[in-house]
């Protein structure tokens, strides 16, 4: 799945290109899924500052390493895992888990394009009452657009576990936002 509107082969074009070191390419690549990046990141971390620090990272390191992308087509799948190396760094170093950090309303706000959307701080709440791993599988569902084969490959997980572990958490989420259902 390409979530930034090229073509698959205009992608691949561009991705062979970064690879042989064409700034323009990978800024190109890069345009095309930064908001997603970010997205992620703000969910991981928690903390706006956070996630832009996690996002830079990921892209220096991904421009470092381009060259060594062995599967044109995963390049997604490469940029999320490095940010999700990122993320998972971030609260090592500052010695807290994503169910410690603390709620930002400015950011909340952002995050969604309808500011008045009144159950925004509900789906965070659940959103940041997954384990790690379920907000993982949901962020790379969500934000990525990932089938769950992708997702496993990502995590380490079989397919059929990312889809029970996806049915667990949504139900999870679904719960918490709306506990009479």
């Amino acid at each position: 799945m390409n979530g930034n509107g090229n073509e698959p082969q205009e992608e691949l074009q561009l991705i062979r290109r970064a690879k042989r070191g064409d700034v323009k390419a990978f800024s190109q690549l890069y345009a095309g899924i930064y908001t997603d990046l970010y997205k992620f990141a703000l969910y991981t971390t928690r903390h706006r500052q956070d996630a832009e620090d996690a996002v830079s990272e990921t892209v220096m390191t991904a421009w470092e390493k381009v060259g060594r992308l062995r599967k044109e087509e995963s390049f997604r799948c490469w940029m999320f895992t490095i940010l999700n190396n990122q993320c998972r760094k971030i609260l090592r170093q500052q010695g807290r888990t994503t169910e410690q950090s603390n709620e930002n309303p400015e950011m909340e706000r952002k995050l969604c394009s309808e500011p008045d959307y009144a159950g925004q701080h509900d789906v965070r709440e659940a959103f940041g009452a997954l384990e790690e791993e379920e907000r993982i599988i949901v962020a790379f569902s969500v934000f990525g657009g990932y089938q769950s084969e992708e997702i496993g490959r990502m995590t380490g997980c079989n397919p059929a576990t990312v889809r029970s572990k996806k049915k667990r958490a949504l139900e999870k989420m679904r719960k918490i936002i709306d506990p009479e259902e």
